[in-house]
């Protein structure tokens, strides 16, 4: 398979509600809960996650609501021995991952350190609220992350001068530009970032010509037609790929049911993270479907880190693999306010190597980032 081809099928692809919290102070009941969670993986065998709890860290459920009135779920993630007020970091990502993957695990792995840490599911997806399933939207996603904010700035246990965020793939785009906008969020790291407008408005590399794009804006119009006439969302291609004779050639899956035997190396690592035992979740876009079609819509419709510039004083850490195809997305931020923002590329790193490889994240790196800039 020509390799943009399988881009446009896989590319950014990394990138249910309970009660309401009954005071901005209490926690819903500690669980380790996988509701619905019926399929195959490692993480069935883990209650629902794709990595261990350590044993110095509670896990507590929780539901909040964005300025939108989506509920939205997440994992609040505290030291065993807290005392005071802490540090903390909303986290979330990859488009189209849930709590229970990637950004539980970096969770996890900062409440470890002393962090109240809180990974959330965006709006429309995984348990979050939002009564259209799967759909993607640039404008409420980065709303999510101040919500995530909101949430934590109302928790006894943390100090709000010391809020962060760190984001995972395509919901870095959106969480940079949160921070933009919102001077609460005090630090922000990403690691293998994604721009989702640009990848969904302009392809990877952005090699989508004035045609192309011209032709998935005509595709999505149409499918809205479609979709009202049949009262129901279809499923598509979020980067949607074309065939050889130039037509878009949109699928019903981000990711194959089984593994092409000439899948190109892109595809590989995704297959590797979401569709196997390392990182398959059935709340998972990526592990299970695809975004509803008409999701592309917004993403031309609305431009991330326009204000990139408004960070400043405030500082960004970028981390990114020096073998990954999403690179570019970084190095092209960091340029854009040298002041504001510094990249670390992580020798022999691929982009998902940082979902999951703790011998490959620099974690380390990352705490020293947070502990200077939320001091």
């Amino acid at each position: 398979m020509e390799r943009r081809k399988a881009l446009g099928l896989i590319a950014a692809t990394g990138a249910a509600t309970a009660a309401s919290l009954t005071a901005p102070h209490a926690f819903a009941a500690e669980t380790g809960h996988a509701a619905g969670a019926t399929g195959r993986g490692e993480a069935m065998g883990k209650g629902g996650y794709t990595f261990t709890l350590d044993k110095n860290v509670k896990r507590t459920s929780v539901r909040f609501k964005n300025r939108y009135g989506i509920e939205v779920a997440g994992d609040l993630y505290v030291p065993k021995n807290a005392r005071g007020k802490l540090p903390a970091l909303a986290l979330s990502g990859p488009f189209g991952a849930v709590k229970e993957q990637s950004s539980g695990l970096y969770a996890n792995e900062f409440a470890r350190r002393g962090y109240v840490a809180l990974a959330f599911d965006p709006s429309f997806t995984g348990e979050s609220g939002g009564k259209v399933r799967d759909v993607g939207s640039p404008d409420i996603n980065t709303e999510d992350w101040s919500a995530a904010v909101d949430f934590l700035g109302l928790q006894r246990i943390v100090d709000r001068e010391r809020i962060g965020a760190q984001a995972i793939c395509g919901l870095s785009g959106m969480a940079l530009t949160a921070a933009a906008a919102d001077s609460r969020i005090k630090a922000i790291a990403t690691c293998s970032m994604y721009d989702m407008s640009r990848s969904i408005s302009r392809g990877h590399q952005d090699y989508y010509t004035r045609e192309q794009r011209q032709k998935v804006i005509d595709y999505v119009s149409r499918q809205r037609w479609t979709d009202a006439e049949k009262g129901t969302y279809a499923r598509g291609s979020h980067e949607v790929p074309f065939d050889e004779n130039g037509n878009v050639a949109p699928s019903d899956r981000g990711l194959p049911e089984t593994l092409p035997a000439d899948a190109d190396p892109i595809t590989k690592i995704f297959f590797d993270y979401y569709r196997t035992k390392r990182g398959y979740h059935p709340r998972s876009i990526n592990s299970t479907t695809a975004w509803t079609a008409t999701t592309p819509m917004s993403f031309f419709a609305f431009r991330q880190m326009t204000n990139i510039d408004m960070l400043a004083p405030r500082k960004a850490l970028l981390v990114a693999g020096a073998d990954a195809h999403s690179l570019y997305y970084s190095q092209d931020v960091q340029k854009t306010a040298p002041d504001s923002v510094d990249l670390v590329i992580v020798p022999g790193a691929d982009h998902v190597d940082l979902y999951d490889r703790k011998d490959l994240i620099p974690f380390d790196r990352l705490d020293a980032f947070f502990r200077k800039n939320l001091a």
